[in-house]
């Protein structure tokens, strides 16, 4: 069994890895990448394959790219005219004979932004193949909002992504995922470790997913010193102060125009970096994790308080949710306005105050989904964006001490928005969404589902908790489909939730509860008011009802979900102790009614 009914991966789930040694030098005078990479393939498959897929992501920026054809030239997710895109110098396979090796080249045939390379020969279940790759490209000022370049007084800040060629992923679920990128769709990526070296001008200052190795050559001792006590401080030290910033002293002398930055890292999807000779870099410690920020002299002010940002997701999520892993968690100001990758995220320089909490604690809560929880982002944005904002939500209240949730999550929000009639099924893959609906479709209609199923579908909020913990702990490091997620939420919690799933992330059914009438029938008992209820929507909720008597008195009633299995009309009949003068349902605004002129019946 591969994935159990429950939402576990099965005694025989399996999946890809791997492992990759990158070596590359940025050279500013072209702002231009060359690398080389080797690239061990595990095949943990039942299946024999032939050719591996690889992802060329920076072929998007080809002039007669998919993208380029679907995206406006000054769209968020296009190029803004840049034209570039890889260099393939060679790619070959490392044949092994006993002690010695040999080197075959592969036979490869590109296809927009991906790239089969034909084996040299058939890679069995359990076995491994080992790839070699060179490769450049030219580095855009615009990647699609995911990764660029901006100059500064200081010199040019890079904030790099999509910077090597990747291994598809092959799952038990499509084979080969072989989706073009076309900007708007993110990432889906085998896990693996990764050696990787990345040169740059000696006066530049490195950021980077992973442990760094060489210290010693790349750091001052000062430098050094201040990091130590950063870990261990719940306060922001300054490792390269503001008044420092591109003096000599700042960089380890030397008489090379180059430095190598030398990373490491286990268990990841991917790797990112940024480099600048303008670095302001702060740092703190949460755990033994050290949170680092770098930005850049004419950052907004407000990234004065990113490691403060920082720290405190980093541990609001780690003991609500699942502990932090990895070794450090970064925030880079620049170009980027938010995105995210493996230990590092790239912030808008220009954000400030509450806006950069809340990029912030968004880009950083990514390293849970789907740095932690991988998910196909291309396919389902919804579970790594949706679950993200959601998890947000609690970040936000937690920092700011709110008693409502400021932007996603408020119920009475998102049936505003229902209600207008443009909304999409959140299921639809990221490409296939209205750009403008994108923010409302992936990230605000999933959060506000999750906050109304936490917060007013189950009758213990620390139910949903201990669900929402068991999926991730179940899939961390494991490629989990919405199946999964809806499977093991309902194993976790002991209810049929289908009714919520189909409606609300495969449909766009809209919540419209009403009181149709109110009336009174004589038994031998006295007199029994009969209250007439209609759910026109066709996604079914739970029933608020507040009652209000002719004695002034008021109660409030819950009816379960279920009054709606036989239709959408329903009666609610029983003895009061004064005549019902008054009737709402959703008195409180709880649920996402798109029509709340029908919740009110009030005795003429």
């Amino acid at each position: 069994m591969l994935r159990e009914g429950s939402g576990r991966p099965g005694p025989r789930y399996w999946q890809q890895r791997a492992d990759y040694t990158i070596r590359a030098a940025l050279d500013t005078a072209t702002h231009t990448i060359a690398g080389s990479e080797t690239i061990h393939y595990t095949n943990n498959s039942p299946d024999t394959l032939a050719y591996l897929w690889l992802q060329l992501d920076q072929n998007i920026y080809r002039a007669a790219s998919r993208a380029a054809a679907i995206n406006p030239t000054d769209a968020r997710f296009a190029g803004r005219g840049f034209e570039g895109g890889y260099t393939i110098q060679y790619v070959r396979a490392v044949q092994r004979f006993g002690k010695a090796s040999g080197r075959a080249p592969l036979a490869t045939r590109v296809n927009g932004t991906l790239m089969r390379a034909e084996l040299d020969r058939p890679l069995p279940p359990g076995q491994a193949a080992t790839l070699e790759l060179a490769y450049s490209f030219e580095v855009p000022e615009h990647g699609s909002d995911r990764m660029g370049r901006e100059q500064f007084p200081g010199g040019w800040l890079y904030e790099i992504a999509q910077w090597y060629p990747r291994l598809a992923v092959y799952d038990d679920v499509r084979g080969w995922n072989t989706e073009q990128y076309l900007g708007q769709g993110e990432f889906y990526l085998e896990y693996g470790d990764f050696d990787v070296a990345i040169t740059v001008p000696r006066s530049f200052v490195v950021a980077a997913t992973g442990t760094l190795l060489n210290p010693l050559e790349v750091l001052t001792g000062p430098e050094r010193a201040r990091l130590a006590q950063a870990l261990k401080s719940d306060t922001t030290i300054a490792v390269i102060a503001k008044t420092e910033v591109g003096q000599a002293f700042t960089r380890p002398a030397g008489a090379g125009p180059t430095l190598t930055w030398h990373y490491s890292v286990k268990n990841v999807r991917d790797v990112a970096w940024a480099a600048a000779p303008n670095f302001i870099w702060d740092a703190s410690g949460y755990a033994g994790v050290l949170i680092q920020s770098l930005y850049p002299p004419e950052a907004n002010a407000g990234w004065a308080r990113s490691t403060e940002y920082a720290r405190h997701t980093i541990k609001h999520y780690s003991e609500k949710w699942f502990r932090y892993p990895y070794p450090t968690a970064i925030n880079v100001a620049g170009p980027v306005g938010g995105m995210e990758y493996p230990m590092i995220v790239f912030c808008g320089h220009r954000a400030g105050d509450r806006n950069l909490f809340g990029v912030t604690t968004h880009e950083l809560g990514h390293q849970w989904f789907p740095m932690i929880v991988g998910s196909n982002e291309r396919l389902y944005a919804w579970m790594d964006e949706g679950f993200n904002s959601f998890i947000n939500i609690y970040s936000g209240l937690a920092f700011y001490h709110d008693s409502v949730p400021q932007g996603r999550g408020p119920a009475a929000q998102w049936g505003r928005f229902a209600a207008t009639g443009r909304d999409q099924p959140p299921i639809l893959a990221a490409d296939r969404v209205t750009p403008a609906l994108l923010g409302s479709v992936e990230y605000g209609k999933p959060a506000a589902g999750l906050y109304l199923l936490r917060q007013q579908l189950l009758d213990d909020t620390t139910r949903f908790d201990t669900a929402f913990r068991e999926y991730t702990r179940r899939w961390a490091y494991k490629h989990p489909t919405p199946a999964d997620f809806f499977r093991s939420m309902e194993d976790a919690l002991g209810e049929d939730l289908s009714w919520f799933w189909r409606g609300w992330f495969y449909r766009t059914d809209v919540v419209d509860q009403a009181v149709d009438s109110v009336r009174v029938r004589q038994d031998s008992s006295g007199p029994i008011t009969r209250i007439f209820l209609a759910s026109p929507g066709a996604l079914p909720m739970p029933v608020d009802m507040r009652i209000t008597l002719a004695n002034g008195s008021a109660e409030n009633v819950r009816l379960p979900v279920e009054i709606w299995l036989l239709g959408n009309h329903y009666l609610y009949e029983r003895k009061f102790a004064a005549d019902v003068v008054k009737v709402e349902v959703d008195p409180g605004q709880n649920f996402p009614d798109v029509r709340r002129e029908n919740n009110v019946w009030t005795k003429s």
